[in-house]
């Protein structure tokens, strides 16, 4: 067996080979990456509605004018008015009122002096609702007793349960 080195140019040992890189795939799955991210923090920044009450409106961190909202208050009596498909009425909460706007007809067992809740964002000094709800879940309500029963202290008249 013989081990003297080969100095012939056939038995010359190869190059090393350059790597390619395939940098699309990894502009692509960085794009990917950076796109979900985007999406993601968009989603959760907007399903987070804060909960204020409308005397907290403009006092209570979280319940600026500049961001979407859940207002609790009770319809005041006298203020419900429906014109060409929009529904205005006032809601008041801690002798605080707040006029709000609604596109269309909240429907169900809404009215004048009970407890709701809206969903929207204050656009000057006018709250615009695209959702209202009337009726809390039994769950809601085992959680916010207290809320409740402040909110129906202030009603015009008692509230059938």
């Amino acid at each position: 067996m013989d081990l003297t080195p080969r100095t012939s140019a056939d038995n010359a040992p190869l190059a090393p080979r350059k790597r390619k890189t395939k940098w699309g795939y990894v502009a692509v799955l960085v794009l990917i990456v950076v796109g979900g991210g985007v999406i993601v923090s968009r989603f959760l920044t907007s399903a987070i509605d804060y909960y204020c009450n409308v005397d907290e409106i403009g006092v209570r961190e979280g319940c600026e004018a500049d961001r979407r909202i859940r207002v609790q208050g009770t319809v005041e009596e006298g203020s419900l008015a429906a014109d060409s498909g929009t529904t205005n009425f006032i809601m008041i909460y801690n002798n605080k009122e707040l006029a709000v706007t609604y596109a269309g007809d909240p429907g169900g067992i809404f009215q004048e002096c009970i407890p709701v809740v809206v969903h929207g964002r204050l656009t000057g000094k006018v709250f615009e609702a695209n959702r209202i709800e009337v009726k809390h879940s039994n769950e809601y309500v085992a959680d916010n007793a207290q809320r409740i029963d402040d909110a129906e202290s202030q009603a015009c008249s008692p509230i059938a349960g």
